[in-house]
């Protein structure tokens, strides 16, 4: 798809100066955002995200990119787009599930560093669902605190990592399942993938297992699957799982990265965890 998104901007001689258009979810931004990158060196794009996911996540930073079979997003670019332009009226048009998995990336912004976030999502996310105050509320807040973190971090040398929280996880099992998103869909990955950062966090002994049982009870709770075990079909043994895990982007000297959690809205990026802690974790919660 790449290659025809830029033999197609190839052909209809679009120029530097010239704006290409990314209408729709996650997926179309960093494709187009990449293909604009690209073709002739660089040109400018806008996003126009269409999906929960990509208003509150991918529109934003500036990260664009395509999976490889090795692992998701490792081959891409950071190209900042012109505007972003995000209508929270297309949300209406978007399916439960799809609107499920969006939300995950919302909570997420409370669990990083802002707790009184995740305590107001708790008690309004039936509203931010419904639409309304609540629903804009909730996208202007996860756009602001990510877009915070890029001003200060922009190519994710430090303190923009921690916007992975739950991704290390949420990115393996998106590999194990071949990207199909009738098995697994971004967000669900992510879902899963906090829940198990904060029992991994427990593990280790830095955070209350009661803090892992309450993330996973709201994201439960908003219907969000939260367990590898909900996810449809085989799941490849824990040494494949480490695999994709050892390609992900913030692997530095071969050391594993991983974004912990000291609590609710109290992460940290750990670049010292041992390949031994995290299978026999991954071994310990797969189906079996």
């Amino acid at each position: 798809h790449l290659t025809k998104v830029c033999d197609v901007l190839l052909e209809a001689r679009i120029e530097r100066n010239d704006v290409v258009i990314a209408l729709g979810g996650g997926v179309i931004g960093d494709l187009t955002g990449f293909a604009a990158g690209i073709v002739r060196r660089g040109g400018r794009f806008v996003q126009i995200p269409t999906s929960l996911l990509s208003q509150v996540d991918s529109s934003v930073g500036g990260k664009t990119g395509i999976n490889a079979r090795q692992g998701k997003n490792l081959v891409g670019i950071f190209n900042q787009p012109d505007l972003v332009l995000a209508d929270t009226a297309v949300l209406n048009t978007l399916s439960e599930r799809e609107f499920r998995a969006g939300y995950a990336e919302v909570a997420k912004y409370g669990l990083i560093d802002k707790p009184e976030f995740f305590d107001w999502l708790e008690r309004n996310w039936r509203e931010v669902f419904a639409g309304g105050a609540a629903r804009t509320q909730a996208i202007a807040l996860s756009c602001q605190a990510k877009a915070d973190v890029v001003v200060a971090d922009e190519r994710e040398h430090g303190r923009r990592a921690l916007l992975n929280l739950g991704h290390t996880f949420g990115h393996a099992l998106e590999a194990a399942t071949g990207y199909d998103s009738r098995r697994l869909v971004h967000g669900e990955g992510v879902a899963i993938g906090m829940v198990m950062a904060h029992e991994f966090s427990a593990r280790l002994n830095l955070a209350s297992p009661d803090d892992a049982k309450r993330v996973e009870s709201h994201l439960k709770e908003v219907g969000l699957p939260t367990r590898i075990a909900e996810i449809p079909g085989d799941m490849p043994p824990a040494e494949e799982l480490m695999k994709a895990i050892a390609q992900d982007k913030k692997v530095k000297g071969g050391q594993l990265t991983f974004i912990l959690t000291r609590g609710i809205g109290q992460s940290f990026v750990a670049d010292d965890v041992p390949s031994s802690e995290v299978l026999g974790f991954l071994q310990d919660n797969l189906p079996g």
